[in-house]
């Protein structure tokens, strides 16, 4: 899909875009295509000859001079990202990739996290206060083992007496808490009991104490035997539609429509709620303080969109 949004961006001239895509475009194997990804991005106008290949075309980019480029140009910047450092419930790196239209004279800095995985650890682990937040007596609390013995210790050797300073990851019970069981009479028409659930090697779901794994898009097989919780006496479940939306933090009223399976396909392909807010709101700031046009996209008879998002 990237050509057509390349495409969007040449006839739109967004002020700014922003995209996200699997992590799996960092690989070394895909470096190439990734970087003509960027450099077309980059320079969205330079199309490339009629039936050329993308390397030829990849060539011919790579020799443009950005400050003498008279065409639509971009400030591009990309970064691999984990949405549970926003305050997302759930472990899902992802690359997400910025625009700024060269006219826009500000420098694009990635929001900072928020959340992180060392005061989770030092809340459940140093000072009990997760387990005291969600009222559970210490007979049944989590008990700090073998590499995580080891990074806890480490933890306390860094911060002595002064705890780690963001917030900590949300887990799967904070997520959920309040939410009823799925099998009493709660009257939301989303949160059904799906039976069925069972692990297997690599795919044991989503620990109730810890951050959920990435929510996948699908209902089956290997997506599906990830989409499921996974308690503490290691019994396990598939999440709900309702609980899967509460992961990728969409508003609870949300309506996500067809059957588990095509709900949790909608669900995983999105981009969780409470992340995008994040970044697209920094973005906007970005362009709201900073933004005054000139030059070429300025008088250009196409309307400029304040953002494009894909």
């Amino acid at each position: 899909m990237f050509p057509h949004a390349i495409r969007a961006i040449e006839l739109l001239t967004p002020r700014a875009f922003v995209f996200e895509n699997v992590k799996g475009l960092l690989r070394e194997s895909f470096s190439d295509y990734f970087n003509y990804i960027i450099l077309r991005l980059t320079y969205p106008d330079a199309q490339g000859v009629l039936k050329e290949t993308w390397w030829d075309h990849y060539k011919e980019l790579k020799k443009i001079n950005f400050d003498s480029y008279a065409g639509i140009k971009y400030r591009v910047q990309y970064n691999l990202v984990n949405a549970a450092d926003f305050g997302v419930p759930q472990c899902r790196e992802r690359v997400v990739i910025v625009g700024i239209r060269w006219d826009i004279k500000t420098v694009w800095q990635f929001p900072a996290r928020t959340h992180s995985e060392e005061q989770l650890l030092w809340d459940k682990f140093v000072t009990g206060s997760y387990w005291d937040r969600h009222e559970v007596p210490k007979s049944k609390r989590e008990v700090c083992v073998n590499g995580t013995a080891a990074r806890v210790a480490n933890l306390q050797d860094a911060f002595s007496f002064f705890e780690p300073k963001l917030k900590p990851w949300q887990t799967v019970r904070d997520a959920l808490k309040g939410v009823p069981d799925s099998c009493s009479k709660h009257g939301i028409p989303d949160h059904i009991f799906r039976d069925g659930a069972r692990a297997y090697p690599g795919h044991t779901g989503s620990d109730l104490n810890w951050t959920a794994k990435t929510i996948k898009a699908g209902g089956h097989g290997v997506p599906g035997g990830e989409n499921m919780i996974r308690f503490p006496n290691g019994e396990v479940r598939y999440f709900t539609v309702y609980e899967a939306k509460i992961i990728q933090t969409f508003p609870k009223s949300f309506t996500i429509s067809g059957a588990w399976g095509e709900a949790l396909r909608q669900i995983g392909n999105a981009v969780p709620v409470e992340f995008a807010t994040k970044v697209g709101e920094a973005l906007y700031k970005k362009i709201v303080d900073n933004a005054k046009p000139q030059g070429r996209a300025a008088s250009s008879s196409r309307q400029a969109h304040p953002l494009l998002s894909a």
